[in-house]
């Protein structure tokens, strides 16, 4: 079997989300892939894909509220509503690389620890930043029974802004993320 890979020169760049979005989903209608997990923080990215994967199930996932700071959510109301008129599913939860060993590297002093989701997600980050959301996000949506783990699903992730990474996978739940296969690289920035 050959594929194709697309390859963006510069990661993170919005004019990166329509290509990534097109691509996933030419290579989901060859595949007959009816499922897109998405990540998105203020929406932006959400609006655009509901409107690419229309007649698809698209799940959404956000930042967890108090990503930024106490008592915020990034993903503004005005998205929230658009996505939602679309059919999207949004799903606001913890990260499932981070958890509550996230919050040992924000207290002060930071203790001499390293866990095993930061090395999981620093290891990720090897194959770019979106590798390692559109990985935690499919894991994500199947811990809240969003999506099967025994059928393949893409997922998109993103570097900062916009989406730049997608992948077609088989994911797992979180406590089982060894069990997730990723089985085609559609597009990522090249490092």
């Amino acid at each position: 079997m050959e594929g194709k890979t697309v390859y963006f020169e510069e990661p993170g760049a919005e004019e990166n989300t329509a290509r990534t979005l097109g691509l996933a989903k030419a290579r989901a209608e060859d595949l007959g892939i009816k499922t897109f997990v998405v990540a998105s923080t203020e929406g932006n990215t959400a609006a655009k894909a509901v409107e690419v994967f229309k007649g698809n199930k698209v799940v959404v996932v956000t930042h967890v509220a108090g990503f930024r700071g106490p008592n915020t959510q990034e993903f503004t109301a005005e998205n929230r509503q658009a996505v939602e008129e679309k059919g999207g599913i949004i799903l606001t939860t913890t990260h499932g690389f981070g958890g509550i060993q996230r919050s040992l590297a924000t207290t002060r002093p930071a203790p001499p620890t390293l866990a095993v989701g930061d090395i999981v997600a620093m290891t990720l980050r090897t194959f770019g930043q979106g590798m390692k959301v559109a990985l935690e996000i499919a894991s994500m949506a199947a811990d809240a029974g969003l999506v099967r783990v025994d059928e393949e699903v893409i997922s998109i992730g993103g570097t900062g802004r916009g989406a730049d990474t997608a992948v077609v996978l088989q994911p797992s739940n979180i406590h089982r993320f060894f069990d997730t296969k990723v089985k085609e690289i559609i597009c990522k920035p090249r490092l």
